[in-house]
């Protein structure tokens, strides 16, 4: 199966998810960018039909922020973390509160998921 990173057909989409960014989205990002983790995260990156808050091809981990429109959204959360799990990538997903009340332990879970083997 032949999967496709950031697809032409959403270049447009992904570039309006990068103006629109939540705030938590913010806060992440200014501690993801540079790899200042020790690896490169890219944001709104597709894979296959999907955007991804932020994903880091090396170690193929996608980091998903959650706000209460998941909530309703639940069969459509499972099909996607369904969909890249076949193609080796683990999700890890932050309620947006846990951003703005915990950003240290939310860093110290992503540098966890970083330091473990590669599936």
């Amino acid at each position: 199966m032949t999967i496709t990173h950031n697809h032409p057909i959403l270049k447009s989409r992904r570039m309006k998810l990068r103006k629109n960014q939540t705030p938590q989205e913010v806060l992440l990002w200014a501690k993801l960018r540079k790899t200042q983790l020790g690896f490169k995260f890219k944001r709104q990156h597709s894979v296959g039909p999907y955007i991804l808050d932020f994903y880091c091809p090396d170690k193929k981990l996608a980091i998903e922020l959650d706000g209460s429109q998941h909530l309703q959204n639940k069969e459509y959360d499972r099909e996607r973390t369904d969909y890249l799990s076949v193609l080796g990538i683990k999700i890890i997903r932050f309620w947006n509160n846990e951003i703005n009340t915990n950003i240290d332990g939310v860093l110290q879970k992503i540098i966890s998921e970083l330091n473990s083997p590669s599936p």
